[in-house]
């Protein structure tokens, strides 16, 4: 069992940045490949970003040379810095954890916060 927390959320201008944390507990971010989702009103879950035990990162195109996703093992949290934002990116966001390979399919993860809104303003 893992439990995360989100926080960092915000509103923010069209061109800004902002960094989010997902703070874990129970278990090590260490042992679970990482995500980062996003769902917009009246979207479904859209995928932003993993990375795996071994470190290594992938990226949804929306977000590639944008978005980075980085992990402190020592400090058992996962992060995304996000810049150059835009409006589109608004979205409640959130980070989830699962034992088996990357994937970008939401259903795959086994455990996830309750997210963090993030606000972006022309």
């Amino acid at each position: 069992q893992v439990q995360l927390v989100e926080s960092g959320g915000g509103l923010v201008q069209a061109g800004g940045s902002l960094g989010l944390s997902c703070a874990a507990s129970g278990r090590t971010v260490r042992w679970y490949t990482m995500g980062w989702f996003r769902r917009a009103p009246g979207k479904e879950r859209q995928f932003l970003a993993a990375i795996t035990t071994g470190s290594s990162t992938y990226y949804s195109d929306a977000v590639k040379d944008r978005f980075t996703i980085s992990r402190d093992n020592a400090k058992n949290t996962v992060y995304l810095q996000m810049s150059s934002l835009k409006p589109e990116d608004t979205a409640v966001y959130y980070c989830a954890a699962r034992t088996g390979p990357t994937t970008n399919a939401a259903s795959l993860y086994d455990y996830w916060g309750q997210g963090t809104q993030v606000t972006v303003s022309s």
